[in-house]
């Protein structure tokens, strides 16, 4: 039983391994196939958008299909086991010695571990066809048609800091995201009537008192507070510059307008990664390939 239970183990770690390297692969496709085709061809674009999306659907359904697949073949092996250990289960009871504290802390942890690896696997699935890829095939098209693609930032609580440093860095800015933080912790404290009102305590509901606002603003400096749309607004005054927000279900949102130079973009997701919100950057689409022909 318990290697029929290591077997299964294996068997469901392996294809969720080769799963994501099959993913990996399509993506290097699809890189390069978005390399092949000019940036102002759009109509072989918009074909490349219809192929990506047919290859990335087509992936899913074998994943998909795969996985059931192997649940069931894992069902039906352990019917099969549950039969012997029937017809052997008083011959075991006389002959085996007492199962050890080790053994039983060994067969617990190899269940926890199959449970966590199933949890996995349902979350591949989830995660093809979920809200998070749904919202993803919808922000790639809306900036495809912008001539514009997303590009990655870490998911470690400074994402909008780091999405603002990296559009500073197209425009030859050099503030880190230490120096954004600080920034606009000190624009908020200098401004406390544009910002309070519309901070409240998450368990009572109530509008932030000066000394809730003081450690809010604490927290921007010296923790990885998560940054929302009061920090992108003190941004835009703090650079004198526009700030368009991208999302996948609402028109962009776009602060500082009136300022004239060059608008800094965001990639705001609501369903990028288990904790939910997320901010991305976004550069020109196939740059790769104009430098190359450069």
């Amino acid at each position: 039983m318990e290697a029929a239970l290591t077997e299964e183990l294996d068997d469901e770690e392996q294809l969720v391994r080769r799963h994501r390297k099959e993913k990996k692969e399509l993506q290097a496709k699809i890189q390069g196939m978005k390399n092949a085709v000019p940036k102002n061809d759009k109509k072989r674009r918009k074909q490349l958008i219809e192929d990506v999306a047919k290859l990335e659907a087509e992936m899913e359904q074998k994943h998909r299909e795969e996985l059931e697949q192997l649940k069931l073949t894992s069902k039906e092996n352990k019917i099969d086991s549950v039969a012997v250990d029937i017809s052997n289960v008083v011959l075991e009871t006389q002959q085996q010695p007492r199962i050890s504290k080790a053994q039983k802390r060994r067969e617990k942890k190899a269940a926890l571990e199959k449970e966590r690896e199933e949890r996995i696997a349902e979350a591949e699935i989830e995660n093809l066809s979920g809200a998070r890829h749904v919202e993803s095939q919808k922000l790639a098209q809306m900036l495809a048609a912008r001539q514009l693609e997303m590009k990655q930032i870490p998911s470690d609580g400074h994402c909008m800091y780091r999405a603002i440093e990296d559009q500073l860095k197209e425009e030859d800015g050099a503030l880190t995201v230490a120096a954004l933080r600080r920034q606009t912790a000190e624009y908020m404290q200098s401004h406390v009537e544009d910002f309070l009102p519309f901070l409240t305590n998450p368990n009572t509901g109530d509008i932030y008192t000066l000394e809730d606002f003081g450690k809010y603003c604490d927290d921007v400096i010296n923790t990885a507070a998560w940054g929302g749309q009061l920090e992108l607004r003190a941004l835009s005054h703090i650079l004198q510059t526009p700030i368009e927000v991208i999302q996948a279900d609402s028109p962009p949102i776009i602060v500082g307008e009136e300022y004239k130079k060059k608008t800094l973009m965001l990639v705001y997701m609501r369903h990028a990664y288990g904790l939910g919100e997320h901010y991305n950057s976004v550069t020109r689409l196939m740059n790769t390939a104009t430098e190359n022909c450069s």
